[in-house]
């Protein structure tokens, strides 16, 4: 069984959601290995044991990181992206370009509609391949029951679009966790966050730039799979998205 975590990361004008894909005897490992993280950061630095992993608190020094200076923030987040790079996972990125969204049509689906089919398309085919089935945790979000039903529906009619897919080995149903329950759901949280800053430029110091790129390094051979769709204006009459 791949233990499936999803979590999004987003600006104005890009959507991304990330999967780290799990196999369920490296759950217990990896997690162990991110509370060391904190641990270590705890006796280092004076945080709560209980902090959190999230990209945008440790980029921007928020919630339980504030007050710690840049360079130990970027400690913990490398100590973090270390442990997941260090285990046997497996990481797909699918994003979408908002505002060619609104150009491309009329009346668009909600971007995280679109992204989550999308990816979803490519944890089904990748558990296939691996002739694996895939259990789908995200972090929690609003209205999760219209997800779960589009979930059904893909199993039935595919997810439409030009790789249209019906999903075969996803099981049950999605699943949705608060992420202070659960560091694999803060591991994606990482991954996602990091990976949308470096594909769509955000920062233009290159001291962050290669901070980032030095970060990611140490997941990058888990890298299955990442694409951002940017839709263009002259097909706005095929209807929605």
């Amino acid at each position: 069984m791949l233990l499936t975590y999803l979590d999004e990361s987003y600006t104005d004008r890009w959507y991304w959601i990330g999967a780290l894909m799990v196999p369920d005897n490296v759950a217990i490992p990896l997690s162990t290995a991110l509370d060391d993280v904190v641990l270590n950061a705890a006796k280092a630095y004076g945080v709560d044991t209980e902090s959190e992993l999230h990209g945008y608190d440790l980029f921007q020094g928020r919630a339980h990181w504030s007050g710690l200076p840049p360079r130990a923030r970027v400690a913990v987040y490398n100590a973090a992206m270390k442990a997941i790079g260090a285990h046997d996972v497996t990481i797909i990125l699918r994003g979408v370009d908002r505002h060619g969204l609104a150009r491309r049509y009329a009346a668009p689906k909600p971007a995280h509609e679109v992204v989550l089919s999308h990816l979803l398309e490519r944890v089904d085919g990748y558990a296939a391949m691996r002739e694996e089935l895939a259990l789908v945790i995200a972090d929690e979000v609003d209205n999760p029951a219209i997800h779960r039903s589009d979930l059904s529906r893909y199993r039935v009619d595919g997810t439409g679009g030009y790789r249209s897919r019906r999903l075969t080995r996803i099981v049950d149903t999605l699943h949705f966790a608060p992420s202070h329950a659960s560091r694999l759901v803060q591991a994606v949280d990482l991954v996602t966050f990091l990976y949308r800053r470096i594909a769509n430029g955000t920062g233009h110091d290159p001291r962050e730039a290669a901070a980032n790129e030095k970060l990611w390094s140490w997941v990058e051979q888990r890298r299955y799979h990442s694409w951002c769709w940017s839709p263009t204006a002259r097909q706005m009459h095929e209807g929605p998205a």
